[in-house]
C-alpha cells in the first residue's frame, strides 16, 4: 500500500520535497514522488541534495547511527558530512527487525540485520539518479560516476544530487541492483569515520528523552514497594500533597504516583508520603539464601539442554577430574540515562510519546490497551538514548505501562490532559529490578592419562528470563531457556561425553537480558574450567585450548591473534599474571587476554587488556574497537565488585556509591585488533563482554594462585588496588 501522508510528518522534521527510496510489501524496491511515502523508507534525497538516512535501529551509544549510515552512504558515493540522520516512527511493518520479527534493536543484530537491506537502498537511490542524469544530459547511464555526491560525465557535465531528485522520483527502479564489490568500498572499513552523533551530543543538541519539555508538563515518580511483589495497600498522602509544587496523587496497581512541577519537588512529595504495603506474595528471603536455595537446586536433575555420549561414565573412568561451584548475583543494568518517557493525549483522541524506545513493537501495545486505543494510535517519537544493557526493552514494557497509568490515572481531573514526564531516579533504577538473573552452575570435568578432556558435566540453576512472559512458547523448549545456557550448550571445544542442564529457580524478583544474556556467566564457568584442565593436563592454557579448537577456525583465529598480540609467550616478572578466554555470542568472536600485577599486600591491579574479534566484514571498525572497549570494561567491572545484595528481601544498594561501577583506576588499556574478514557482519555490541571476566579470572590465579568461584570477586577474598 501507500501511505498518503506528506513526507515531513513521516520524516518528523526531514526535508520535505526530494526523492524517497523504500521497499515494496513484496520486497522490491520503489520510487515515489517526493509528496507521496513508499513503504519502508530508508533514504530520502531533498531537494537541496541533502541525503538523510532513516534509522530502524535506535541510537543508544552503541554507533548504529553510523553503521546503518555508511551502508547507504557507501552505495550512493553520497558526501559524508552531508549526510543526516532521522529515527524512523514506530511501524513494524516498514521498520521490522527480522531477526525478531518485530521492531526494535537489541541481541547485537542492527548491522548483521541490515546489513544488505541498507546498502540496497542506498544502491536503488544511485540507480535513479544516475538514470535520471543520463536522460537528462542524453548520455548512457554506464558513463555517470558519482563522487562525493556529485554526478559526473567525462562530456564535463555535473551536477549535485538535488536538481534530479524530481526527474529521479518519476523513474522505477531497477529489479536488479549491483552492490559494490568489497575493492571498491571507500567507506565500509574506513579506519576512522567521523561518527554521527558525535558533534550533537558533545553540543548539547541532542535531546534525550530526558531533556524532552512540552507545555504545562507534569513530572511523575513512583513510590514502589521496598520488597519484590508487594502492592499498595493504603496511602496517607496529606503531606505529599503539602510539598511546593505537587499537584496530585495517585495509587497504581504496583505503586504511587507523585505529580508535580517538577522532578525534585515529585522526589520531596514521595518522601513524604505514607504507604502500606501488602507484602503477602513477596519475596522476604536475603540473596544469601537465594543464592544458597539456587545451588541446592544443583543436586537435582534438571532439563537437559545438551547431551552428548555419557558424561557420568566417562568422569568415573577419567584420570583427572576437575569441579567447581560458580557463583552469580543479581546484577543491574545501570544506564547513564535512568528510565523515562514523556507522554501525552493528542487531539484526535491518541497518545505521543517521546523515549529512547528500544522497542517499539512492544511499547505501541502496551501503551494501547492501557490508555484504551489502537497500537496505531500511538504515536513514538524515538530520540537519543542514553544507554540500556537490555534495559529498555524488557516483555512487559514496564516504564511505558507505568508513564501510560500515570497518564490515564488523571482523566477526570482538573489536571486531564496535561502531559505525563515519568522520572526514574537512579536509586529507583538500582533497586526497581529487572537485574540480570542470580545463578549457580556446577562443573566437573576429568581428561585422560594424556591430559584429553573425556568428559564435561555442566549443571545450572537460576531464574528464566523467558518462562511466563509471551516469549515462552516461541523460545522455551522442554523447559529450557535457551538465554540461560547459551555458551554452554554451544561450547566448541571438542569433549566427547558432554552434558548440559538447567533447573529454573522462582522468585518474585524481576529478571532481563542483560549486556550479553546468558554468555555472562555461562562463559566465566566455562573459560575458568578451561583453564583448570589445562593445568590438570600439564598444558599451556592457549595451547590446550587451540587443541581442541579443530573444528572451529573462527575461535582459534581470534585466540592466536590475541595470544601473539598480547605477547603470551614473554616471561613476566614476579607478581605479575596472564590469563586468557575465548567465546562466541551473537556470532561474533572474541578472545581476550588479560595481564595483571599485585602489590606487596596481594591487592590485584589490571595492567592491560589485548582482545581479537572475528565479527566478519568491519564496517566502522573505530566504532568496533570503541564497543569491544566498552563491552571489556563492562565485563570487567561486572565481576570485580557489582552485585545486587538483599537483606529480608529489602535491596541494599542504592547509587554508584555501593553499587560500585568499574572506576577510573581500574580501566586498563584495552587493545583491540579485528581479524580481517569477508564473511557478513555480525554484532559487536555485547560479545566484548563475555570473555573479560573469565580472563581476568584466569590471570588473577595465574598471579597469586587464587581462583574466584564466586562474584564479584571481592566476594572471593580478591582485593584490588
Amino acid at each position: 500500500m501507500t501511505l498518503q501522508t506528506s513526507r515531513r510528518e513521516f520524516l518528523q522534521g526531514a526535508a520535505t520535497a526530494g526523492l524517497v527510496i523504500g521497499l515494496s510489501p513484496s520486497g522490491a524496491f520503489a520510487a515515489t514522488p517526493a509528496q507521496e511515502l513508499s513503504p519502508n523508507p530508508f533514504v530520502t534525497i531533498g531537494e537541496d541534495g541533502t541525503v538523510t538516512v532513516i534509522l530502524k535501529h535506535f541510537e543508544m551509544g552503541q554507533g548504529t547511527s553510523t553503521g546503518l549510515t555508511t551502508l547507504v552512504a557507501e552505495e550512493l558515493d553520497a558526501d559524508w558530512d552531508a549526510v543526516e540522520i532521522a529515527f524512523a516512527p514506530a511501524d513494524a511493518s516498514r521498520y521490522v527487525n527480522t531477526a525478531f520479527g518485530a521492531q526494535g534493536t537489541g541481541g547485537s543484530t542492527a548491522i548483521a540485520n541490515s546489513f544488505v537491506q541498507y546498502r540496497q537502498a542506498g544502491a536503488a537511490a544511485r540507480d535513479l539518479l544516475v538514470r535520471a542524469a543520463a536522460a537528462e544530459w542524453s548520455v548512457p547511464a554506464e558513463e555517470i560516476i558519482i563522487e562525493n555526491s556529485v554526478l559526473k560525465h567525462a562530456s564535463g557535465k555535473e551536477s549535485g544530487f538535488g536538481p534530479m531528485t524530481g526527474r529521479a522520483a518519476t523513474l522505477t527502479v531497477a529489479e536488479e541492483l549491483k552492490l559494490k564489490d568489497p575493492s571498491e568500498f571507500k567507506l565500509i572499513g574506513r579506519e576512522t569515520l567521523a561518527r554521527k552523533d558525535n558533534l550533537a551530543k558533545t553540543t548539547g543538541a541532542a535531546d534525550f528523552a530526558i531533556d524532552i519539555r512540552r507545555p504545562n508538563m507534569l513530572t511523575v515518580v513512583v513510590a514502589r514497594a521496598p520488597m519484590f511483589g508487594g502492592k499498595p495497600t493504603s496511602v496517607n498522602d496529606e503531606a505529599a500533597l503539602a510539598t511546593r509544587g505537587v499537584e496530585a496523587v495517585r495509587v497504581l496497581p504496583e505503586g504511587v504516583a507523585v505529580y508535580a512541577t517538577d522532578t525534585w519537588s515529585a522526589m520531596k512529595g514521595r518522601e513524604a508520603l505514607e504507604v502500606e504495603w501488602d507484602l503477602s506474595a513477596a519475596e522476604t528471603r536475603s540473596s544469601a539464601q537465594i543464592l544458597e536455595d539456587t545451588r541446592a537446586l544443583l543436586e537435582q536433575d534438571g532439563q537437559t539442554a545438551r547431551k552428548d555420549g555419557d558424561g557420568a561414565a566417562a568422569l568415573a573412568g577419567a584420570a583427572k577430574t576437575v569441579e567447581a561451584d560458580f557463583l552469580f548475583p543479581f546484577l543491574a543494568h545501570s544506564p547513564m540515562e535512568p528510565l523515562n518517557c514523556v507522554i501525552e493525549r493528542t487531539a484526535d483522541g491518541g497518545v505521543e510519546i517521546w523515549d529512547g524506545c528500544q522497542f517499539p513493537s512492544l511499547a505501541q501495545p502496551t501503551v494501547a490497551a492501557v490508555m484504551g486505543v489502537d497500537p496505531a494510535q500511538v504515536k513514538i517519537n524515538t530520540v537519543w538514548a542514553g544507554g540500556s544493557f537490555g534495559r529498555r526493552a524488557n516483555p512487559t514494557s514496564d516504564y511505558h505501562a507505568e508513564a501510560a497509568l500515570a497518564l490515564k490515572m488523571l482523566e477526570g481531573s482538573a489536571l486531564e490532559g496535561r502531559p505525563v514526564h515519568l522520572v526514574w531516579t537512579r536509586e529507583d533504577d538500582v533497586r526497581g529490578g529487572y537485574y540480570r538473573p542470580a545463578y549457580a552452575h556446577r562443573v566437573r570435568a576429568g581428561v585422560d592419562a594424556d591430559g584429553h578432556p573425556v568428559a564435561w558435566d555442566q549443571r545450572q540453576s537460576g531464574k528464566s528470563i523467558l518462562i511466563g512472559t509471551f516469549f515462552e512458547e516461541m523460545l522455551v523448549q522442554d523447559g529450557v531457556d535457551g538465554t540461560s545456557v547459551e555458551g554452554a550448550s554451544t561450547l566448541p571445544y571438542a569433549v566427547p561425553n558432554l552434558e548440559v542442564s538447567i533447573r529454573n529457580t522462582e522468585t518474585p524478583i524481576k529478571v532481563l537480558w542483560w549486556r550479553a544474556v546468558g554468555h555472562t556467566h555461562t562463559a566465566y564457568s566455562t573459560e575458568v574450567i578451561m583453564d583448570m584442565l589445562a593445568e590438570a593436563a600439564n598444558a599451556d592454557p592457549v595451547e590446550y585450548r587451540l587443541s581442541l579448537l579443530g573444528d572451529h577456525p573462527r575461535h582459534a583465529g581470534v585466540l592466536k591473534l590475541a595470544a601473539e598480540k598480547a605477547g603470551w609467550n614473554e616471561p613476566l616478572p614476579e607478581g605479575r599474571g596472564r590469563g586468557v578466554a575465548v567465546h562466541e555470542s551473537f556470532s561474533s568472536f572474541v578472545a581476550t587476554v588479560v595481564e595483571v600485577s599485585t602489590n606487596e599486600d596481594g591487592a590485584v591491579k589490571i595492567e592491560r587488556v589485548v582482545t581479537a574479534v572475528d565479527c566478519g566484514l568491519a564496517i566502522n571498525p573505530d566504532v568496533i574497537k570503541a564497543q569491544l572497549e566498552g563491552g571489556t570494561g563492562f565485563g570487567l567491572g561486572s565481576v570485580m565488585r557489582n552485585q545486587i545484595t538483599l537483606t529480608d528481601g529489602e535491596v541494599d544498594q542504592t547509587n554508584f556509591w555501593d553499587y560500585e561501577p568499574l572506576r577510573l583506576s581500574d580501566m586498563p588499556p584495552v587493545e583491540v585488533h579485528i581479524v580481517p574478514s569477508a564473511e557478513a557482519p555480525t554484532g559487536v555490541g555485547e560479545p566484548g563482554t563475555p570473555p573479560a571476566g573469565p580472563a581476568l579470572a584466569n590471570a588473577i590465579y595465574a598471579a597469586t594462585g587464587k581462583r574466584a568461584f564466586t562474584l564479584p570477586m571481592t566476594e572471593s577474598g580478591i582485593e584490588f588496588a
